[in-house]
Order: C-alpha cells, then sequence, then structure tokens
C-alpha cells in the first residue's frame, strides 16, 4: 500500500510538472492530481480534456481540467466538449473538423463558385462571451454596481441570469416609483407620500388632532340639522316616495 501511494506521487510529479503543479491540484481539486489519461484536446478557453479507458470505470474516464483552477465554472465547457464528455459522441471536436475537411476535400463542384465562404452559413461575428461561460444566464454580479471582476463583468452593467416574469428582480416587472400626493402641496410642496399608510406616518400629532376634531365636527352638524329638520309621519314620506308634493 505505502509502495503504491509512493509509485502515484512519481507519476503525478511527471505529469504536474513538480511539486508546484502537484499541489495546487491537491489544494484545489483532490480527484484530479493522481488521475492521469491521454490528452484529447483543449478548447478555445485553456480547459484541456483527458481520457483513460483503462484504468477507470465507464462515466469516469473522461475529465476536463480547467486552465484558471481558481475561478472555474462548469459553463466554461463549450457544447461540443460537453457532449464528448459526456459520452453522446466518440470524436472530439477536432476530430469533427478533420473529418469533414477530409471529406470536403473529395468534393468536385460542378461550377466555379466565388462565394467567399465555404458554407452556406455565411458571414458569422465572432462570438464573445464573459469569461468563456457559454450560459450567460450564470453570470451575476459580486455587489450592487461593482460588476464581477472573475467573469469580467464591468461596474455598472446589468446581471445576465435569468429572472422570470414578475419577479421583483427582473427590470420589466419593477413598477415606477410615483408619488400620488403631497401633505405641503399648498405651501410648494415639501412632504410627498406614495400611499395612504405613508401618509398617515407624515402627518403631526397636532394634524391628527385636528382631523379628528374635523370628522366630530361633520358629524355634530348633520346631527344638529336632523334634530331641527321636521319629522315626516308614514303617509308624508309615503306621498313623496310616489312623487306627490306636500301641501303647506
Amino acid at each position: 500500500m505505502v509502495l503504491g501511494i509512493i509509485n502515484n506521487f512519481k507519476v503525478a510529479l511527471r505529469y504536474r510538472g513538480g511539486w508546484k503543479g502537484l499541489l495546487e491540484h491537491m489544494y484545489t481539486n483532490g480527484d484530479y492530481p493522481f488521475k492521469v489519461g491521454t490528452f484529447m484536446g483543449a478548447d478555445a478557453a485553456g480547459n484541456r480534456y483527458y481520457e483513460n479507458r483503462v484504468d477507470y470505470t465507464y462515466g469516469q474516464h473522461r475529465w476536463v481540467e480547467p486552465a484558471d483552477i481558481h475561478n472555474f465554472d462548469s459553463a466554461q465547457v463549450p457544447p461540443e466538449w460537453h457532449g464528448w464528455l459526456t459520452c453522446m459522441n466518440d470524436a472530439t471536436p477536432s476530430m469533427e473538423n478533420e473529418y469533414i475537411e477530409e471529406k470536403m476535400s473529395h468534393l468536385k463542384s460542378s461550377e466555379i463558385s466565388h462565394a467567399p465562404f465555404k458554407s452556406n452559413v455565411g458571414h458569422q461575428e465572432p462570438y464573445f462571451n464573459f469569461h468563456h461561460m457559454h450560459n450567460q444566464s450564470l453570470i451575476r454580479s459580486r455587489g450592487y454596481g461593482i460588476g464581477n471582476h472573475v467573469v469580467g463583468l464591468p461596474p455598472g452593467a446589468p446581471d445576465a441570469y435569468y429572472t422570470q416574469p414578475g419577479s421583483p428582480y427582473n427590470d420589466a416587472s419593477i413598477r415606477k416609483f410615483e408619488m400620488i400626493g403631497d401633505l405641503d402641496e399648498a405651501k410648494g410642496g415639501g412632504r410627498p407620500y406614495k400611499s395612504e399608510m405613508w401618509k398617515e406616518r407624515l402627518k403631526t400629532a397636532a394634524e391628527k388632532e385636528a382631523e379628528k376634531e374635523s370628522v366630530k365636527s361633520k358629524w355634530r352638524d348633520g346631527f344638529d340639522a336632523s334634530k331641527a329638520s321636521k319629522h315626516l309621519s308614514p303617509r308624508e314620506q309615503a306621498i313623496l316616495a310616489r312623487g306627490g308634493t306636500l301641501s303647506k
């Protein structure tokens, strides 16, 4: 057992280029340091892909080692390599390109073509994404307005992660902040409010007391008016209900 561990260290030291590479992989990921395989290719981000069908079981025989091991996200694996990693196909992207180029070399065109493109896709702008993250919905800032230096999100840029319609984080669902009135409107403004509850909070104790007195006065005036008015008999109420008039 001890001899096997020593041999694993020797192989890993040669494979990782010395103690620095080995310790770095041991610190960041405990599975890769002693995992060795055949280099199958690399993507545009510098991630390296390996395969070992002899020493590892199916499903664990293919893996990716990130270029930036301290800031790696699964969204940085491009779709073509993701299909190879999950065993959807056995041909790496470079093998597929070589196969297509080899087959196209045997094609004989019947007419001379002056088209500047080899395929019918036509002109394509170079694809750009933050930190080689192909799933843009995972990009988000690390604080309000400061961006995200890890993925290259500049300060002030909005987050890119998807939010459902109706979510308070969805810009289209945020209602515009509007005031519905001002307590000091007669004086030129100074105490605006956006709701009736806010309006009650802004009122002073004197204003609340004056409002109560106003309500009491209104009820008192109505009561006094009802006492002063003439009380109608049921017969008189029936005449008025039918549209008639009372004789003086």
